[in-house]
């Protein structure tokens, strides 16, 4: 009796260090996906920004036209480096339009100051209501809407250049 009691919790050891080596030969998800993709934009009205943009609203987003809505950051260093896809998404003909989170409006206009202005608007989500409510989580982040403020598309993460043409392919597939 005393020698089954000693192999119970050997083997439920043995069984917790199968499972445990089971899940980290299992391939890791680093993305949480919005599960606000087909849905529409929840009703919102940030305040400008910047000073020389105008704030933001889901009402400004249903006027037919597909956008790209980044949720960035001036804090942010991938931020940084995505700015010149930013650009490079505006040259090809994108309406993109930003959402600056928990930032202040001097830090906003020294960043685009140094890495560039592609945003048509700038809406200021100082508690991050909008971020979580759009399913983003984190910065930065880029989604396409269409025309009647549906999400269609969602970016994870800093654009690279290879991501450019997706983007388009996805905005046009949006109109």
């Amino acid at each position: 009796m005393i020698r089954w009691t000693l192999w119970v919790p050997l083997g439920l050891f043995l069984m917790f260090i199968g499972v445990a080596a089971y899940q980290l030969t299992q391939p890791k998800d680093e993305f949480i996906a919005s599960t606000m993709i087909g849905q529409p934009l929840p009703e919102f009205d940030l305040p400008p920004a910047s000073a020389d943009r105008p704030g933001l609203s889901a009402q400004a987003l249903r006027d037919g036209k597909p956008r790209l809505l980044n949720v960035w950051a001036s804090w942010c260093i991938p931020c940084i480096a995505e700015a010149p896809q930013l650009e490079a998404l505006r040259r090809q003909g994108a309406d993109i339009v930003g959402v600056a989170i928990r930032d202040r409006p001097e830090d906003v206009a020294r960043f685009l100051a140094n890495y560039g202005n592609p945003y048509s608007r700038i809406g200021s989500d100082d508690l991050s209501e909008l971020q979580l409510a759009i399913g983003s989580s984190g910065v930065p982040e880029t989604f396409v809407i269409d025309g009647q403020g549906n999400i269609r598309y969602q970016h994870i993460g800093d654009i690279r250049a290879s991501n450019v043409a997706v983007l388009m392919r996805e905005l046009e597939a949006a109109r």
